[in-house]
């Protein structure tokens, strides 16, 4: 951290400095640099973070940029309005290509990008209004307080100085509520739909922050260069501001910084070198450059901040980081008492085209138990668990939640109020601390968003947060290691993890989507300890699993599929001697008793998921 932070600082003093030492070509790159660092960091939030890649962002720069322009040459209004109508009009563009384009999926939405990308320019290109071809000129500088920005000298620290702001604006939106639901959105929208949070709104919230970033580089743009043409906004510049994060590394924000100097200096400097050794030096530009480009992915796939990240961390121990201060964790909900029907399923049916893979079933979960739903494979409890949480429609029939229909209504409203899941297959983020993983479970149960965030409005409620994500972390045995990143723990670890989430939603139901697969006996006799401890505390809990002697030792009543329909639902004794499910589950070999259940204790546990 020491070294980060001097480093920060010597970059910080260079960057006030340069204009001391530099001539005008020099203090001209930089702006450059600082208005591309504007682009890319909205691509490195909408494309590093986000996963959904834009080829168009140079046509919001465009927007910004003719929007200022035509506001201040031909209404003959102050170039510091033309910011406020800038950012108007390209946030409005970006809502409406958002909203039309963001549910796109695979590589739909980046050949989408590319087609606005093209028809932005061409529409500048031919509105007589904004100049035609030729574009608008005689754009009037920046001023404040009487003194004219014109000079790049002038406007320079503006644009630095805004660079910084943004940068630290993002940074606290990262370390928010609205950052980790960004940084969920490569777990997949069910993952965020099960945390309450709607996918859709979050990318489009993004997508908005992102063209709202290049707006301020547009409107920056026109007043440094006080000329505004078609060519500057194509997908060509795109492309070169998508290399900008790329280069600098997409999962760093100073790597649109770093990003911006490195395409514009070797830019620059290929330009300046190319006409030495040949006199087609324009001809051979774009190969040279795509060959360094090449070179920098083989070597350095996470960019020049991702390599940097992976130098210091070898030479330079991390300390660990600074403890919050202490915060009351956020309000809890009343549980139903002990016996309240909180769940009833009746009659419900899914079909998949002529396959039918739920048939007429139904079953009730009281407050206060834990039920297991099982079967052979391909019984259709998978199925039923989907139905239940909303993740799939219902054919026919109906699901009710704490005596209300909850059938058709979307997965994350039936989140928020009060089923919480996990999944057969762990979703966790891998580059998320263990805190920040159980935090997201906490996100319907708070309210701050993206411009709160960013202003650093939300303290209080962050802290709540992140102190009832750490009580949970306390819950699991976990606490300890709550600043690593969820990546690096084992399979058993990572699903008593996935609780914690769930659990962080305060959920009155609590669902487990096969929670022992793969697990160990210490780990599943761990995890079966966890869930008896849980049951003690209120939670009610329904499991589809697999492993008939880990459930016929935790259940108190088991619901039995086979073939879509139930087949049986009972006490595990009395489902365990029945024939039916002996040879439809079993095989028809006799069974041994069950035994008693051992006595209950608290769970205690160490870093690898295993029992002290």
């Amino acid at each position: 951290m020491k070294v980060r932070n001097l480093l920060l600082a010597a970059l910080v003093a260079a960057l006030a400095l340069a204009p001391l030492v530099l001539g005008k070509f020099g203090i001209s790159l930089l702006n450059d640099i600082g208005i591309g660092a504007l682009v890319a960091l909205g691509l490195v939030m909408l494309t590093g973070l986000g996963g959904a890649t834009s080829f168009g962002q140079a046509a919001f720069v465009g927007i910004a940029a003719y929007a200022t322009a035509w506001l201040c040459t031909v209404q003959g209004a102050s170039p510091w309005l033309g910011l406020p109508f800038a950012l108007l009009l390209t946030g409005g563009a970006a809502l409406a290509i958002g909203a039309l384009t963001l549910r796109l999926g695979g590589h739909f939405l980046p050949l989408s990008t590319i087609a606005w990308g093209l028809v932005v320019p061409l529409l500048f290109g031919n509105m007589q209004a904004l100049g035609s071809h030729t574009g608008l000129s005689n754009i009037p500088p920046l001023a404040i307080a009487g003194w004219s920005l014109a000079q790049p000298a002038a406007i320079y620290y503006l644009i630095w100085i805004l660079v910084g702001l943004t940068l630290v604006f993002c940074r606290n939106v990262l370390r928010s509520r609205a950052g980790r639901a960004i940084m969920g959105l490569r777990g997949g929208g069910i993952l965020l739909a099960s945390v309450g949070a709607d996918a859709f709104r979050v990318r489009l919230t993004l997508f908005v922050l992102a063209a709202l970033l290049a707006g301020l580089a547009g409107w920056l743009y026109a007043h440094a260069n006080r000329f505004v043409s078609p060519a500057p906004f194509d997908v060509r510049a795109s492309i070169e501001y998508l290399l900008m994060a790329v280069a600098g590394g997409l999962g760093h924000l100073g790597g649109a910084v770093v990003g911006a100097a490195m395409v514009l200096v070797l830019k620059n400097v290929v330009q300046d070198v190319l006409p030495l050794f040949t006199s087609q030096g324009g001809r051979f530009e774009a190969v040279v450059f795509a060959l360094l480009f090449i070179l920098l992915l083989h070597y350095a796939r996470g960019g020049a901040m991702g390599l940097a990240a992976r130098w210091t961390r070898k030479r330079f121990a991390s300390p660990p980081p600074a403890i919050a201060a202490p915060a009351q964790p956020l309000p809890r909900r009343a549980l139903p008492q002990r016996g309240t029907r909180i769940l009833a399923v009746s009659h419900a049916v899914k079909r998949f085209g002529g396959l039918v893979a739920v048939n007429d079933v139904g079953f009730e979960v009281d407050a206060g138990e834990i039920v297991g739903l099982i079967g052979p494979n391909g019984a259709g409890k998978s199925t039923m668990f989907n139905l239940v949480t909303g993740t799939l429609p219902l054919t026919s029939g109906q699901v009710e939640f704490l005596g209300q229909s909850i059938t058709g209504r979307p997965q994350r409203e039936i989140a928020r109020l009060g089923m919480a899941r996990t999944f057969q297959h762990v979703k966790l983020r891998p580059q998320m601390s263990l805190l920040d993983n159980v935090a997201l479970g906490a996100h319907a149960r708070a309210k701050a968003g993206v411009v709160r965030a960013g202003l650093r409005l939300d303290r209080q409620e962050e802290a709540q947060i992140l102190a009832d994500a750490m009580l949970q972390l306390e819950r699991i045995g976990l606490a300890e290691r709550a600043h690593e990143l969820a990546g690096s723990l084992p399979l058993g670890t990572q699903r008593i993890l996935e609780i914690a989430r769930a659990l962080a939603a305060d959920p009155v139901l609590l669902v487990l989507d096969e929670p022992a697969a793969g697990l160990r006996r210490q780990e599943k006799q761990a995890l079966a300890g966890l869930l008896r401890k849980l049951r003690a505390e209120g939670v009610t809990i329904l499991i589809v699993e697999h492993d008939m002697d880990f459930v016929m030792k935790l259940v108190d009543r088991l619901v039995v599929m086979n073939f879509g329909s139930k087949l049986t639902e009972g006490l595990p004794a009395a489902v365990r001697a029945d024939p039916l499910v002996q040879a439809a589950y079993l095989g028809g070999e006799p069974l041994a008793p069950v035994p008693a259940p051992a006595q209950e204790e608290p769970v205690r546990q160490v870093a690898n998921g295993v029992p002290a």
